[in-house]
């Protein structure tokens, strides 16, 4: 009798089931807490070919940090496509990332519980994200600034703004994430679209 071969696992596909459990595992445990025994176990691979794929436990952290910042990057930046004025687009791009902490509350969890992660590479690699979004909105709402301080002020305003919001939508389930785009955009385009006001009459008196 012959024993059948396991099916080999693409290294890519192996890579994105570790990363997916390692992403439940490190936030139903906390990081510290998190054994890499038990994720090699719930992939079903040994301990030593998880640490071949990332080194360490904080390499694995960091590649769940940084799948979820590209995943939020596409999100978001698909979400924009179409838009018809600034305002659409920031409704847009506001609505996908609500609804993405919404679908990956793993990943969500993993990027907003940093305090524990000061002063580590994670710890940077959360600020990246942070960074991206900044970037992503001001691209979005450059016309409506004069100069580049302004805008970046802005779009931390905004960025900042949304991750209490966030975090405030985890105790209120009921909230949707188009429940939390009208608070946020209630709040945030008001002095946005005065600002633009403010260009148009300046453009109009020069």
């Amino acid at each position: 009798m012959t024993t059948a071969k396991r099916k080999r696992v693409p290294r890519v596909e192996r890579e994105r089931q570790m990363i997916e459990v390692a992403e439940r595992v490190f936030t139903e445990r906390g990081y510290g807490a998190a054994s890499m025994d038990e994720i090699a176990e719930l992939v079903g691979v040994s301990k030593p070919m998880l640490y071949e794929y990332f080194h360490s436990k904080e390499g694995l952290l960091l590649a769940c940090i940084r799948q979820s910042r590209a995943a939020l990057r596409e999100a978001t930046e698909q979400a924009t496509v179409g838009a018809v004025s600034p305002e659409d687009a920031l409704r847009r791009g506001l609505l996908a990332f609500f609804v993405f902490i919404r679908e990956r509350r793993e990943a969500w969890s993993l990027l907003r519980h940093e305090m524990a992660l000061i002063g580590t590479p994670a710890a940077d690699e959360i600020e990246q994200t942070r960074r991206q979004q900044t970037d992503l909105i001001v691209a979005v709402m450059s016309e409506y600034f004069d100069d580049e301080l302004r805008a970046e002020a802005s779009a931390e305003f905004v960025v900042g703004a949304c991750e209490r919001l966030a975090i405030w939508c985890e105790r209120f389930p009921d909230v949707t994430p188009e429940m939390a785009t009208d608070y946020a955009m209630d709040m945030l385009w008001s002095g946005l679209s005065r600002r633009a006001a403010d260009m148009r009459v300046n453009l109009h008196a020069h």
